[in-house]
């Protein structure tokens, strides 16, 4: 089963190593002793607490959809001809790219630092693991 040191965990979870220790002194993340006497915390327990504690800002548009993947976020780019644009949104830590009609952006009125929601619908999404993992 993987664990992960303190430094890892909090790389994983986006929060200071700090914060990561208040966590686990308070009880609230559980992590013992590895081989080598560091604290670690098992996988399956990072994986459980940065589900129930994913925090995303609310999704502004108050339509009901069948997509799951939904990132609030602001756009920061818009790079744009007479036919297609290509639209870079900053949500949470994830650079969102899409490519769409350039009708779609004058319609959907995107420029720098609108607020919009990206959504993934789809069957092909690649998972990868680092090297040297099995």
């Amino acid at each position: 089963m993987p664990q992960f040191r303190i430094a890892e965990a909090a790389r994983l979870l986006g929060v200071s190593d700090d914060t990561v220790r208040r966590w686990v002194d308070a009880g609230t993340l559980p992590a013992h002793p590895d081989a080598s006497n560091r604290k670690v915390v098992e996988g399956t327990v990072l994986a459980e607490f940065a589900r129930d504690h994913a925090s995303a800002p609310p999704d502004p548009s108050g339509v009901r959809r069948s997509a799951r993947n939904r990132m609030v976020g602001l756009v920061t780019a818009v790079l744009m001809d007479q036919v297609m644009a290509q639209v870079e949104m900053q949500c949470g830590p994830h650079r969102v790219v899409s490519l769409m009609s350039s009708e779609a952006v004058r319609d959907l009125g995107l420029e720098p630092g609108s607020l919009a929601v990206a959504v993934v619908k789809s069957t092909n999404v690649v998972v990868e693991i680092p090297g040297g993992s099995s």
